[in-house]
């Protein structure tokens, strides 16, 4: 016997139902012979003198005839008031009639109002108060409340579920269980039995979607113990036969490449006919079919005939190919735009012409939104009719767009031991010179650092990805190690990550204008003095980048190299070379526990150490470097007991980042020095280690490390505190 069936699948949901008890009462005749109630036993016959007085009245005829008031004879005379009437006299008892009858007089009857009846007594005084306020009635339920106290009745019950586990969908059963989300408790066992039927249609559906479409489910509910008040909850599944599909066929349109369809639906004779393979297949030919040249593909809906003599079925799936697609041109529209379509040209990786591809849409899409400069931004093809290449349509994409908020103000407050308190806060306007030049002012406000900087930024000038930065900066920094005023001209051109688009390759390359005036140990003099130099960099940068997160990695490495060829003139010029190589790892331990190390090393070759201006040397140190040290601690010290930097260093530090939930902590150890000479040799390595707290917010993570130095020498810190945003690397 066949079938034809129509299958959709609709995701089992969890939840209790609740079917309320309704007595019903019949009241029937009793049939004859059952339960008919039986005659109650003859009484005894009376007496003659019984009978006899039985039958006397009640009143004798002339004693009724002298109590009724004479009337008029004239039929029309008026009716005679009512006070002449008399009540009725009681009902007498035979011995009472045998006496005789006293007159009745005046003075013994009740007094009458002018209608005849007894007037009313005094009223009663809350019947003359006046009526309380509705708003002073309190109103409480009828029902059977619980006392002060009291809980409300209730049962407990256990759950056996069997026939499930030999298609390993007692973890899904369990999950969706209303028996189970009800945790054994219920407030009676109409409740019970609710969740039961509810849990045997999951059971069915459950075992449907493997294919089993003979299975069968039934629930039932007993007392366990017996009279215990205890009960348990059964259900009983049993699969029957595995259906698995027949024929299988799509209809369609011819594809090009021919059997493009079959390919990507990847469903064979023989499979089981699972809800979440088919599925999966389907949704696989939505998916893949737009990526080879089919934007407008539509998959219908599909027919699965069921035979139940082979415990087969035979599968047909109808889809809309539309037209083969070739890239047209871009076409903009929406209220505020924020690019035309010539600048939305150099977001595209594809050419004009070739075959449409849904994954280079969705990069276009990505790259749009990573400018921050949209509300809302959509990509979508367009039919033209326009004939394109190898027999294709041309398929235009429609950018819809609408302008953000273009201006940006943002701050950031931090605390480092060596540091101090450091303030920072910006304004942006992120296209103010369209597209994509942004203007920004900045500044640094701290104990020990003042700067102001203005930035101009043009996004992706020229090529999609690449950025034009220049800079002009004054700064003022106050440390033990030197005091200095900085003013800085710069301009880069670079390839940078940012948090929404992360790229594995980055670099930069520029050129740095510097003039600064310092204050220095002067060896040869034996004594501080200042100084003013001139400095010009040319400064690059090349990163490689594995990692799966910019501001909190988990997996993956990074390696990061600078070389800057510098020439530092006062009085004389003096070229050198800066370098500096870096290498981050991070490796998860378990889904909430992740190793992390770093490796750095830098030299300066060219020039001597106290030829160099303060600013630009070496030092080791702080939140970002050694933590457990003050800021620039490490190294070599000058003659007044402060650090004087050096042209070679090297730091490690490894952490353990435990995550759990929003929250995390991270002990570590740090390793590192800073040499004289330009090689950093690993000698006489100091240590320092601590432990962190993290919260992890949707902008980065909140650092907040306790670190002190091993082995401490005197004069360096015995507890050194960081705050501030993001990983220590």
């Amino acid at each position: 016997m066949r079938k034809g069936v129509r299958v959709v699948w609709v995701a089992a949901l969890a939840g209790t139902g609740f079917v309320p008890a309704i007595a019903h009462a019949q009241l029937n005749d009793p049939k004859p012979g059952q339960g008919a109630p039986q005659s109650a036993p003859p009484a005894a016959e009376p007496s003659a003198a019984a009978e006899a007085q039985q039958r006397a009245p009640i009143v004798p005829d002339k004693a009724f005839e002298e109590a009724l008031p004479k009337l008029s004879d004239d039929i029309n005379a008026p009716l005679e008031p009512l006070n002449g009437f008399q009540q009725a006299p009681k009902p007498t008892t035979p011995a009472e009639r045998s006496q005789p009858a006293s007159p009745v007089t005046s003075s013994s009857a009740a007094p009458m109002d002018e209608q005849g009846f007894v007037p009313a007594g005094p009223e009663a005084p809350e019947l003359t108060a006046p009526l309380p306020l509705l708003a002073d009635f309190k109103v409480q339920p009828v029902g059977d409340e619980p006392e002060d106290g009291e809980k409300a009745p209730a049962i407990r019950y256990t759950t056996d579920v069997t026939g499930l586990d030999a298609l390993r969908l007692d973890g899904q059963f369990r999950e969706l269980s209303a028996l189970r989300q009800g945790k054994g408790k219920a407030a009676n066992a109409a409740m019970v039995s609710a969740r039961a039927r509810e849990d045997e249609k999951l059971a069915l559906r459950l075992m449907k979607s493997l294919g089993y479409y003979d299975a069968t489910a039934s629930s039932s509910i007993a007392q366990d113990p017996p009279n215990s008040g205890a009960v348990k909850a059964i259900i009983t599944a049993s699969p029957g036969k595995l259906y698995r599909l027949g024929t299988i066929r799509i209809v369609s349109d011819p594809t090009v490449p021919p059997g493009l369809l079959d390919r990507e639906l990847n469903l064979n004779p023989g499979d089981p006919i699972q809800a979440d393979r088919v599925l999966a297949a389907e949704a696989n030919v939505s998916l893949r079919m737009p990526q080879q040249g089919y934007p407008f593909l539509e998959v219908g809906q599909r027919d699965i005939v069921l035979d139940d003599a082979t415990h087969s079925g035979d599968y047909t799936l109808p889809v809309t190919l539309g037209p083969r697609a070739s890239f047209g041109q871009i076409q903009v529209a929406g209220r505020r735009q924020v690019f035309e379509a010539e600048h939305i040209n150099i977001f595209r990786r594809y050419r004009e012409g070739a075959i449409y591809d849904s994954r280079k849409v969705d990069d276009l899409r990505q790259a749009l939104i990573a400018t921050g400069l949209f509300s809302t931004v959509s990509v979508e093809p367009q039919r033209t009719g326009k004939p394109g290449p190898d027999g294709t349509e041309q398929v235009d994409l429609l950018v819809r767009q609408v302008a953000g908020k273009a201006r940006t103000l943002a701050g950031e407050l931090g605390y480092s031991t060596g540091q101090g308190i450091k303030a920072q806060a910006s304004w942006a306007h992120r296209n103010l010179f369209p597209p994509e030049g942004a203007l920004t002012v900045s500044s640094i406000l701290g104990t020990q650092e003042q700067a102001l900087t203005t930035t101009f930024r043009r996004s992706n000038a020229g090529r999609r990805d690449r950025t034009l930065l220049i800079t002009a900066s004054l700064n003022h920094q106050d440390y033990d190690a030197f005091e200095a005023f900085t003013s800085t001209l710069s301009a880069r051109i670079s390839r940078d990550s940012t948090p929404i688009w992360q790229k594995r390759w980055t670099y930069y390359y520029g050129a740095e204008l510097v003039g600064s005036n310092e204050d220095r140990y002067n060896f040869q003099a034996g004594k501080r003095d200042r100084g003013t130099w001139l400095i010009a960099a040319i400064p690059t940068f090349v990163g490689y980048d594995t990692s799966d997160d910019l501001l909190n990695p988990t997996r993956g490495y990074r390696i990061k190299g600078n070389l800057s060829a510098e020439t530092s003139v006062r009085g004389q010029a003096r070229p050198y070379a800066r370098m500096m190589l870096e290498v981050d790892g991070y490796y998860p331990v378990t889904s909430n526990i992740v190793i992390a190390g770093r490796a750095r090393v830098g030299s300066i070759n060219g020039i001597g150490r106290d030829d160099l201006p303060p600013s630009r040397r070496y030092y080791g140190g702080g939140g970002g470097s050694v933590r457990g040290f003050g800021y620039q601690e490490l190294g070599p010290r000058s003659p007044d007991d402060k650090p004087v930097g050096g042209r070679a260093f090297n730091e490690f530090g490894i952490e353990a980042r435990y995550r759990f939930g929003n929250y995390g902590i991270v002990p570590f150890l740090d390793a590192g020095q800073v040499y004289e000479g330009v090689t950093p040799t690993g000698r006489n390595l100091r240590f320092g280690a601590g432990i962190g707290g993290r919260l992890y917010t949707n902008f980065g993570p909140l650092r907040i490390d306790v670190a002190t130095p091993i082995a401490r020498r005197r004069g360096e810190s015995k507890v050194a505190l960081y705050i501030s945003i993001g990983q220590a690397f």
